[in-house]
């Protein structure tokens, strides 16, 4: 069994970046929802909802950091590093909530539109933009190493665009008086969390699972085991994620006769260092195939 272990989803990422991107988005949600009131706009409001589940999300990447930064012990032998997984989660399905409920309230609007201040909602989707803009700055450096920083960063710019699209719709609205655009641009909004949140929510799901990693080739893998010299069956292999950078392996080898088990292991762990970036590995060397030997006793 290997002994590097990889915990850049916790370790690496940014703390002090989080709580600014947490403080800044979580102000201007109670803003955004206040301007959505006073203008009366829709589109606001999906915006301001984005905005709610942006900052709840940038508090769950610190929850789970903190959690995740919590050594192993005797009931947790993992420690806590899954829960990041559990709150991007969490966190996808919430988004997806979210969007459904914006898309049943543009749906109502659609049929009665209300009056919109299209000045007051452009001045709001402005400072929005700015801050959206802020937030996606101080997360991008680490998005690529935690789901749930990656979780967070997807729905701050997913805000982003939401932001662009209030200010165009405001636009619109003052120079035309067409109300029902505000609802038009709320539906564009929803429409547009669909894809990343889903494509967040099957890794997720994957990785609880406990699936073979994204990207990852099994029978490819299961040959470059088997090209190992020395090395005669391989079975009950097992690829899986503790998170989305730590992955781990468990195997049983056949060697073959006269093959030295202490070799053949150390050449099989450098196959998956270097070629499938394995490094907690756990491989149990055997005379014969130990499935096939209690099927014969």
């Amino acid at each position: 069994m290997s002994g590097d272990h990889n915990h850049a989803d916790v370790s690496a990422t940014p703390i002090p970046r989080l709580w600014l991107a947490l403080g800044l988005t979580g102000s201007f949600m109670i803003a955004e929802i206040i301007g959505s009131y006073v203008t009366g706009s829709l589109a606001l409001l999906s915006d301001a909802m984005h905005m709610a589940t942006d900052t709840f999300a940038l508090a769950l990447a610190l929850i789970a950091i903190y959690l995740g930064r919590r050594a192993a012990d005797i009931l947790r032998t993992y420690g806590y590093s899954r829960f990041e997984i559990l709150a991007a989660a969490i966190n996808a399905v919430l988004l997806l909530l979210v969007a459904f409920y914006i898309l049943y309230e543009a749906y109502i609007r659609l049929s009665e539109p209300a009056e919109v201040q299209s000045v007051g909602m452009m001045v709001v989707a402005v400072f929005g933009l700015i801050v959206n803009l802020i937030s996606m700055r101080l997360l991008s450096g680490k998005k690529d190493e935690s789901l749930n920083v990656k979780g967070a960063y997807l729905e701050v710019w997913a805000d982003m665009l939401g932001s662009v699209g209030v200010i165009v719709g405001a636009v619109i609205i003052y120079f035309t008086a067409w109300e029902w655009v505000d609802s038009v641009i709320a539906v564009g909004i929803g429409f547009m969390v669909f894809p990343r949140t889903w494509v967040l929510l099957k890794e997720c799901i994957n990785i609880l699972l406990e699936g073979v990693p994204v990207g990852l080739n099994l029978r490819q893998l299961e040959q470059s085991v088997l090209g190992v010299s020395g090395v005669a069956e391989l079975h009950d292999l097992h690829v899986w994620s503790l998170t989305k950078s730590q992955h781990s392996l468990t195997a049983h080898i056949v060697l073959q006769p006269q093959a030295n088990g202490e070799t053949v292991r150390r050449a099989v762990e450098q196959v998956l260092q270097e070629q499938y970036d394995l490094h907690h590995t756990t491989l149990q060397m055997e005379a014969e195939n130990c499935a096939r030997a209690e099927d014969i006793h």
